[in-house]
């Protein structure tokens, strides 16, 4: 099923020892970049975010924010001793290297991540709610996409419907433009007075047939849009298979316009390029 780039979600839940809430932005990019915004408490859970999104996701650049709030009775602030002492000992060595370095500020290495701790507060129950809370997220997140899929490639059906129309619209005038063509060459040779035998008139109708037959620029067009409406209905990201599709098709509806010999098949080697334009710009959101 197709599904969509862009989408957002947000679950909230609340707890004996706080409040959590995941937050999913996303927008369309060529690959899948995660950009984390996790409460420094909370930091271990990175990893598991990261596979999580890997896991469920392709393409997107996906904003996730995790938000955490401590109830006031387990709200109080502790320092992990350990973490400080490995700071300040990593920073003793830096030291012993240069004698120029400013004093390290004590807020600063307050917010350095690991360093504060909520007294009274399970971390480990956290993360694993949290987890927990991101799975439920990530569902939520995925339908939205699914839903704007589906309505981005109702669209796309929509265009490739009016080229099919288009098609057979240049499949029918071609006989008749042909025919146009051999009377106005008769009718210049007659303006001019050239004496052109019939044999000859013949050889500059076929010459003129071949340099504007479109018939395999169809044929092509054809081909192109049942492989659109094909990948459409695979399960899994097709959005560049679908980019590379729009080339082709594009690449085709050049050939028709420079191919055409009267303005109604250039008006609709036009209006293809226009349709083609339009689904491009809804395929460059789908995954």
């Amino acid at each position: 099923m197709t599904q969509s780039m862009t989408a957002f979600a947000r679950k909230e839940a609340t707890y004996s020892w706080g409040n959590l809430s995941w937050e999913l932005r996303a927008v369309n990019h060529r690959y899948l970049e995660p950009q984390l915004k996790i409460h420094d408490a909370l930091r271990d859970i990175e990893p598991v975010v990261r596979d999580k999104l890997r896991s469920n996701l392709s393409r997107g650049k996906i904003e996730c924010t995790l938000r955490f709030h401590a109830e006031s009775g387990a709200s109080t602030i502790e320092v992990d001793s350990h973490r400080v002492a490995a700071l300040v000992e990593a920073l003793e060595q830096i030291r012993s290297h240069s004698s120029d370095l400013a004093p390290v500020d004590p807020l600063a290495l307050l917010h350095y991540p690991g360093v504060q701790k909520s007294a009274g507060i399970d971390t480990d129950a956290v993360l694993s709610a949290a987890a927990a809370l991101l799975d439920e997220t990530l569902e939520q997140f995925i339908e939205a996409r699914k839903r704007e899929g589906v309505e981005l490639a109702r669209l796309i059906e929509q265009r490739l419907d009016a080229i099919d129309q288009i098609v057979v619209e240049v499949r029918r005038l071609m006989p008749e433009i042909l025919q146009a063509q051999r009377g106005n060459l008769r009718q210049r040779v007659e303006q001019l007075g050239v004496d052109l035998d019939r044999e000859r008139l013949e050889q500059e109708v076929v010459m003129l047939a071949q340099k504007a037959d479109v018939a395999e620029e169809l044929d092509r067009l054809e081909t192109h849009v049942n492989e659109v409406r094909r990948a459409l209905q695979q399960k899994g990201p097709v959005g560049r298979r679908l980019d590379f599709l729009m080339q082709e098709l594009n690449r085709e509806a050049n050939t028709l316009g420079s191919k055409s010999i009267v303005t109604s098949t250039t008006a609709c080697s036009v209006e293809l390029k226009v349709l083609i334009e339009q689904m491009r710009e809804q395929i460059q959101n789908i995954e």
